[in-house]
């Protein structure tokens, strides 16, 4: 079973398939590196792809104090996976939590990085539900730990932004479900607690993300409510971003609308690797409506 090991201490689970220009696929909170399997089968054709299952998500170690668990901590681990693999830059692909650590990625490792794809990642940013976001954060991590992953991943993954997803392909859907109920009960309440629920909103790092420089893609669901506004953000503040919104589309954008996404991924990249996605021409003035000198 292929490993790698954090600063920390903590074995990482990868899995890799392809050769070509590198991509790492970072996972949400309600998946695993399985998670990305429609994406490793498209992209390897061309690239080395590589997935790992976060600290917390067998077969990964799952540290048992949830100081171990943080944003910060969360990007270290992407770092130790290329480090491990000997690869010193790479596309950096993430998904809601995945999508979290991405941005982060960007922020603290710019050179590491060739472009940032963040999909479906905003949950707790908007300050209005700052505080509800911590608080249900919270209550999720105490179900996973008292009631466990098998019992409750039925409810999660009912949520607003998946029942789209459900009814679109309820087979995928049976299947990210499964997946969510052989999580660890601990690994999953520990992540919700201490990364989720203690993560910087996005409007937090204003002056950051103005100064990061990689070419970014960020996607969204336009019924995955608490992404859309949050993604606006991210166009508007980062410099050589761009923003795609899916429609009819939940939370879980990799796998409810594979084609839509390997498409617009495999063009993002390949735009990216003929210099052509450049920051926003300084002409394209926002709050200009129509030029009349």
């Amino acid at each position: 079973m292929p490993r790698v090991t954090t600063p920390d201490g903590i074995a990482l689970h990868y899995e890799e398939a392809g050769a070509g220009t590198p991509i790492l696929f970072i996972h949400e909170f309600g998946g695993n590196h399985e998670s990305w399997e429609p994406q490793l089968r498209f992209f390897s054709r061309r690239h080395r792809c590589i997935t790992y299952a976060a600290r917390g998500y067998p077969p990964s170690d799952v540290p048992e104090d949830v100081e171990q668990y943080s944003q910060a901590i969360a990007v270290a681990d992407a770092v130790a996976v290329l480090d491990g693999l000997g690869i010193a830059k790479a596309h950096i692909v993430g998904l809601s939590m995945g999508g979290f650590a991405t941005v982060h990625f960007g922020l603290r490792h710019p050179d590491r990085a060739l472009s940032l794809t963040v999909a479906g990642a905003g949950y707790g940013c908007e300050k209005q539900y700052e505080e509800y976001f911590r608080g249900v954060s919270l209550e999720v991590a105490e179900r996973f730990a008292t009631e466990g992953a098998r019992a409750f991943a039925p409810v999660y993954a009912e949520g607003a932004s998946r029942v789209q997803f459900q009814n679109k392909d309820p087979r995928g859907w049976r299947e990210f479900a499964d997946r969510l109920a052989t999580h660890s009960d601990i690994g999953a309440a520990l992540t919700m607690r201490g990364v989720q629920a203690r993560r910087p909103s996005f409007w937090d790092l204003e002056e950051e993300l103005k100064q990061m420089p990689v070419p970014t893609l960020v996607v969204v669901g336009d019924e995955d409510d608490h992404c859309l506004l949050p993604g606006i953000f991210l166009k508007k503040t980062i410099p050589a971003c761009g923003l795609s919104v899916f429609p009819k589309t939940g939370h879980t954008l990799n796998l409810e609308e594979p084609a839509w996404f390997n498409g617009l991924l495999a063009e993002f990249i390949a735009q990216v690797e003929a210099g052509a996605w450049t920051p926003r021409d300084p002409r394209a003035l926002p709050g200009q409506i129509m030029r009349t000198r």
